[in-house]
Formats: structure tokens, C-alpha cells, sequence
């Protein structure tokens, strides 16, 4: 008897389906990619039950007796709801609704935003980076304008995915200056990286902090040196 479509598919793994997708519309699907286009409804908790039958196996090769040890026994499920629906979140869900305004007052000072909390993880050992992000806006009458609490948002949705510092801040970046279409956009982060202090050189008091600058904060000294200065004030307060 030859298959159905439908017998075809259930037999297929859903994250199999999901790549075929993504390949057939040549979209990369990098650890720091949304994907969420390429889910339909329903599979994403089948994604989390095959999610968790890989883990199972991880545990297995580590030689944890995850029958024996009550502490261990649903440790795979856990860790597969963690990163399906809440530190990769990002990568599987669309992006939250933001709602923008017209700049009907004219606005076209610098406006800075933060600290937002970060919580994110690094792509290369995907042990946990947490910090602090600021961002710096100068608007223009043509400008779109966002709800103080939708910056804090759309930085989750970005960093909820594993990532490497200096290309989440790009991300964000690019994110923000297409939906508010701004003079200039600028992003500083300050984290606290796990791979370095949970394991490697495990040195605890090392950060990393870096910057983008884009349009107006690139092109105008000035105008950047007071962001950073409003920044350093803020922290000494």
C-alpha cells in the first residue's frame, strides 16, 4: 500500500520538516535565526517532545541513570520546555506586537532607553550571558515612535535566542532602525559571559561591553560622546 501524504509526514521528524522548509525557501537558519515562519501550528510542541527524546539520549551518554536517579528522571523534559518556550524562545515564536506612533510633536532630540536586562546564551557553549543593554534614538519628524516598554520586548525576542554578543547587538540594531526609521540608532551592552566564568579560564570579575552606532551617532562625534557621557553619569548616580 503506498502511503498517504499524511502518513508520509507524521513519519517524517517534525524538525526535519521544518529544515526541508527552510531549504526549499533558501532561508538560513543560523541558532540566532527566527524560524518561526516555518512552523505550523502544532508542531512546535512536537518539536519539544523530540527535543527531549535527543536529550534523553545525551544523558544516557554522559552515563547518568536517569531511572535511578529521581533527581535526573525528567530533567530531559524540563530541559527541553527551557529551551523551546523560554531561553531560545526567540528563535520559534514571531515577533511581539509593537505598536508605533507617528512623532507628531517633531521630536529630534536623543532619547536613551535602559538598562534593559539581558538574558541570552552564548552560541559556542550555550551557558548563559546576562547583562545590561542601553539604546539611544534620534528621531525625526518622519520617525516612528515605541511604547518604553516595547524596546524591552523586542531586546528579549532578539537575545532569546543563542547568541554571540557583538551580532546580537546588530540585530537589534537593524531591528529597531527598520521599524522606527530614524536619524540614528545606538546600542551599548555590558554582560557577563558563563563560558568565561563557569568554565575555561573561569575568571569572574571579566566583562564584555561593546557598542553599534549607526546613521547620525556614527557620522556626529559630538552627538556620540553624549550619549556615553549620559550613559557614565547614569551608572555613577
Amino acid at each position: 500500500m503506498i502511503p498517504t501524504l499524511r502518513e508520509t509526514a507524521s513519519e517524517t521528524p517534525v524538525a526535519d520538516r521544518i529544515r526541508q522548509r527552510l531549504r526549499a525557501a533558501r532561508r538560513r537558519f543560523h541558532a540566532n535565526d527566527n524560524i518561526a515562519d516555518f512552523i505550523e501550528p502544532g508542531e512546535l510542541e512536537a518539536l519539544q517532545a523530540e527535543v527531549e527524546a535527543k536529550l534523553r539520549g545525551v544523558l544516557d551518554a554522559l552515563v547518568i541513570d536517569t531511572e535511578g536517579d529521581h533527581n535526573t528522571q525528567d530533567t530531559a523534559r524540563r530541559v527541553a520546555k527551557m529551551f523551546l518556550t523560554e531561553v531560545f524562545r526567540g528563535r520559534y515564536v514571531s515577533m511581539p506586537p509593537v505598536t508605533e506612533f507617528p512623532n507628531i510633536a517633531r521630536l529630534n532630540e536623543l532619547m536613551i532607553v535602559g538598562p534593559v536586562t539581558v538574558r541570552s546564551a552564548c552560541s559556542h557553549h550555550l551557558c548563559p550571558i546576562i547583562g545590561q543593554l542601553w539604546v539611544g534614538v534620534m528621531p525625526n519628524e518622519h520617525s516612528a515612535l515605541i511604547g518604553l516598554s516595547k524596546y524591552a520586548r523586542l531586546v528579549e525576542w532578539v537575545m532569546a535566542r543563542p547568541q554571540i554578543q557583538e551580532e546580537a547587538i546588530v540585530q537589534l540594531a537593524d531591528l529597531l532602525q527598520d521599524k522606527m526609521r530614524p536619524d540614528g540608532v545606538a546600542i551599548v551592552m555590558r554582560a557577563d559571559h558563563y563560558c568565561m566564568q563557569w568554565r575555561g579560564v573561569k575568571d569572574m570579575d571579566s566583562k564584555m561591553v561593546n557598542s553599534v552606532m549607526r546613521g547620525s551617532f556614527l557620522k556626529n562625534p559630538n552627538l556620540r560622546r553624549e550619549l556615553l557621557a549620559l550613559l557614565s553619569s547614569g551608572e555613577r548616580a
